[in-house]
């Protein structure tokens, strides 16, 4: 039997062998911490702390701002500097709490006791999730409590594990299965307390074999927890890949996974659901791959929210060689930086630091209408006609055309031999559109 997977996708130049075998490191910060009160999708949080407040950590310092919002939880103990805006990796410009770390750690009461998941209410285990908050920690930051409250629960059969982690350079989640991978089943065996018609699927693509064989062991016995070996193949653990992979049920973008029956989760957040509910632990790490041509120890760090990026670049030996390129996240999705002076966040993933920058190196050349990007397109979509509204900035053509089914993975970016800037250009238009929908 051939490997799960979807039509289309591409096959980028991993580069995880930089990172692959190093252990996840703890680090330790030096400096001020800074928590942004957005670093979710939602509804930015609500300070409840003040300049001179002292802090501990496990502290919940600014909670949801709305239903689609999440807490943000202080990572040491210390002193608030101010409540002011800081830039971010993406160069905003977000309101974030500043804390001056005392270098004591000192916890609120009961951080880390154990806790028996089998004795709490889905109710309970849904209110420990926001309170502790947790968002998808695969790099999109939805609230993880509203995840696992879907209109039924009844309706649910699947809760998927991504464990795919397709996205070139980056290993931190692969670590974390070969280093935590009882805490990721307990997580797994948390979600699937709430939905009692669902199986767990933990999805690894096969470039991870060691992953597969450590999992596949340690799930023998669980009659509702299995192992699906995925192809390797970009992007394998977006959302609806993933999903049409394991299930081959379609999800398109006027659904909720779980319209189709499914709950999908990255790996780092079922863990953190894990410490959450079994060991009264909040979100208050990040698990970060740092890595690159241009980076003298790529490394797999342990780092505290709110950690200065500069201070995690200094503890993978700083820079080899002057990089042309330096990203938040990896090559595919991630976003090009200007700036290190900014804190890891909960949507942080990566730093992926490139002696070249190949996307600049070459200035984009008219269509030659070969067809690549239509053949690989995990949407089955047409980005040479969307790139045409797009030049247009005819939105409702691009609507017409499926443009809100783009899931902006880049794979026809990447195929594109004339180098256009096709994803670019579709997360522009696909704002437009959605700008243009809420003003109906």
């Amino acid at each position: 039997m051939g490997l799960a997977t979807f039509k289309g996708g591409v096959h980028p130049y991993e580069g995880k062998e930089l990172s692959a075998s190093k252990p996840v490191q703890m680090l330790m910060p030096k400096g001020e911490l800074v928590f942004p009160l957005s670093q979710h999708i939602g509804a930015p949080a609500n300070p409840l702390v003040k300049k001179g407040d002292q802090v501990l950590a496990g502290q919940i310092i600014a909670e949801a701002g709305g239903f689609i919002s999440a807490n943000v939880i202080c990572s040491v103990s210390g002193t608030v500097k101010a409540v002011e805006p800081r830039r971010v990796a993406n160069g905003a410009m977000v309101n974030s709490i500043v804390v001056e770390n005392d270098g004591e750690y000192r916890t609120i009461e009961g951080l880390g006791s154990d806790r028996d998941y089998t004795a709490l209410s889905k109710e309970e285990i849904r209110q420990i999730v926001k309170d502790a908050g947790i968002v998808g920690l695969g790099g999109a930051g939805f609230p993880t409590h509203v995840k696992l409250t879907p209109k039924e629960d009844a309706k649910i059969d699947y809760v998927i594990v991504n464990g795919a982690e397709c996205e070139p350079y980056l290993t931190s989640d692969y670590r974390l299965m070969l280093e935590e991978p009882e805490k990721l089943i307990g997580g797994l065996k948390v979600v699937l307390q709430l939905f009692e018609n669902a199986k767990g699927v933990i999805g690894i693509e096969d470039n991870k074999p060691e992953a597969i064989a450590k999992l596949t062991e340690l799930v023998k016995n669980e009659p509702k927890i299995s192992v699906c070996p995925l192809k390797t193949k970009y992007p394998q653990g977006g959302e609806r890949s993933l999903i049409y992979a394991v299930t081959g049920r379609k999800v398109n973008s006027s659904m909720l996974p779980a319209d189709a029956g499914c709950i999908v989760d990255n790996v780092d957040t079922v863990i953190s659901i894990y410490m959450a509910v079994c060991k009264t632990t909040p979100l208050m790490r990040k698990i970060i791959t740092v890595t690159g041509d241009a980076v003298a120890e790529p490394q797999n760090f342990h780092v505290k929210l709110g950690t200065n990026y500069e201070e995690i670049l200094e503890a993978a030996g700083g820079f080899k060689t002057e990089p042309e390129k330096i990203i938040n996240g990896g090559p595919m999705m991630g976003q090009a930086m200007f700036d290190l002076h900014v804190p890891v966040m909960k949507n942080s993933s990566a730093l992926t630091c490139m002696s070249k920058d190949e996307v600049a190196a070459s200035a984009p050349t008219p269509c030659i209408r070969c067809g690549r990007c239509v053949s690989v397109c995990p949407s089955n979509i047409v980005p040479v006609l969307m790139m045409k509204a797009a030049e247009r900035n005819d939105a409702e053509s691009f609507e017409k055309l499926n443009g809100m089914e783009c899931v902006e993975c880049g794979s026809c970016a990447f195929i594109c031999p004339a180098k256009r800037p096709l994803t670019q250009a579709f997360k522009e238009m696909r704002k437009v559109v959605a700008a243009n929908r809420r003003k109906k």
